[in-house]
């Protein structure tokens, strides 16, 4: 059988790779003293809220199951545009809104869109892979431009500005960032997009981790910006509901009904039942909810980062938001007597039975230093994960 040459220079996803590494000695470890700490996936431990599991059998119940329109429910369209109205002040009209079958299906019928082959996107190195695996997907390529501390490890316009070709298409960006945790400033936003529709290209920002944020001046949307931004977002992170592979963009009017065009032919309609499920997120209830859990996220925040910091796993830049910390393992990789972070993710892993993701999988750019922590887990399991590395570590 002859395999696509597209199929075939999609990377693996090094994070499930390790998961599954770290999922099989957990069985073997299941029953000792030591069980497996996963601090490797992130996903939320907190599961979808009691309404919205109950809107979820309701729907079932009632034999509301069958196709809605490609672009989502009506309904919950409008519970979006008015959710954006509520938390950020920002008027989305629900003709902009596409729901998708997750951030992902969002992120892909956004480059099918967009993206001629050949066309080149502007990414930060470090950033999360299926990102450009999207871009790669419709037959571009994604140009990673390497990041530093000093710039949250996120683009400057006068990086985008630096590095735009003839083939660049435009940018695709993450506030708050997926491994870092660290959001762009939105003025730095409004430049770098200035400098984008300049050149006639598309910004494109992934705002799953945006609800997460912990600091006011950066928990804001970029849809503030103007009408042209594209933003994907998720019901994934803030909202708890990860395998029910729910998403939504929002797109500028002209591209809705070319996005409308493609869903129908590649995914007909997100989850029906997923939909109806999420009606319920929006209300007060839910909300509250979800607004302890995220003080609980930061409270696990503040917590782990100073926790890695004095075990020399220095976190060079305090996340603002999302569940993660990006380490330089550098100065343990030296006590371990190991090379670099794919080597440290495995020491610390059979070892400590402590999963962790190296950094392989986000870019090129110095990630064979750092490892990503995800901090998603309750705090008990973030505390018995720094007792074992001040063992191994010692």
């Amino acid at each position: 059988m002859q395999f696509s040459s597209r199929a075939q220079a999609i990377e693996p996803f090094y994070v499930m790779e390790v998961a599954k590494a770290a999922s099989a000695l957990a069985r073997e470890v299941a029953h000792s003293d030591d069980p497996m700490v996963f601090l490797n996936i992130g996903e939320p431990d907190f599961t979808a809220p009691p309404l919205v599991q109950e809107a979820a059998q309701k729907a079932i119940a009632d034999g509301h199951t069958q196709y809605t329109q490609a672009m989502g429910l009506p309904l919950l369209r409008e519970r979006i545009s008015h959710w954006y109205d509520q938390r950020f002040g920002v008027q989305v009209p629900a003709s902009r809104i596409v729901v998708t079958a997750g951030a992902s299906a969002a992120l892909h019928l956004a480059c099918m869109a967009l993206i001629e082959a050949g066309d080149e996107v502007l990414m930060p190195d470090p950033s999360y892979p299926c990102n450009r695996h999207f871009v790669s997907a419709a037959e571009g390529r994604a140009v990673l431009v390497p990041t530093t501390a000093q710039e949250r490890f996120q683009l400057s316009a006068d990086k985008v500005q630096a590095a735009w070709g003839e083939r660049t298409r435009g940018v695709l960006l993450a506030s708050p960032s997926n491994p870092t945790g660290t959001s762009i400033h939105p003025d730095e936003l409004r430049r770098i997009h200035q400098v984008v529709q300049s050149r006639g290209g598309v910004t494109l920002v992934d705002e799953i981790y945006l609800p997460l944020s912990y600091e006011e001046q950066f928990g804001q949307t970029a849809l503030a910006i103007d009408e042209h931004i594209i933003s994907i977002n998720s019901f994934s992170k803030y909202f708890n509901m990860t395998g029910w592979r729910l998403g939504w963009m929002v797109v500028p009017e002209k591209l809705a009904p070319v996005i409308e065009r493609l869903a129908q032919n590649l995914f007909i309609c997100p989850s029906t039942i997923a939909q109806h499920a999420a009606l319920a997120c929006f209300e007060d209830e839910s909300v509250a909810l979800y607004e302890q859990r995220r003080s609980e996220f930061k409270a696990r925040r503040d917590y782990f980062i100073p926790a890695l910091n004095e075990l020399g796993l220095t976190v060079p830049v305090m996340p603002d938001g999302a569940f993660y910390a990006w380490a330089d393992c550098s100065a343990a990789c030296a006590k371990l007597g190991v090379k670099d972070s794919w080597d440290f993710a495995f020491a610390v892993m059979n070892q400590a039975h402590v999963a962790v993701t190296p950094g392989r999988d986000f870019g090129t750019a110095q990630t064979a230093q750092f490892v990503r922590f995800s901090t998603a887990s309750s705090m008990e399991q973030l505390q018995l994960a720094v007792n074992r590395l001040k063992k191994l570590l010692a």
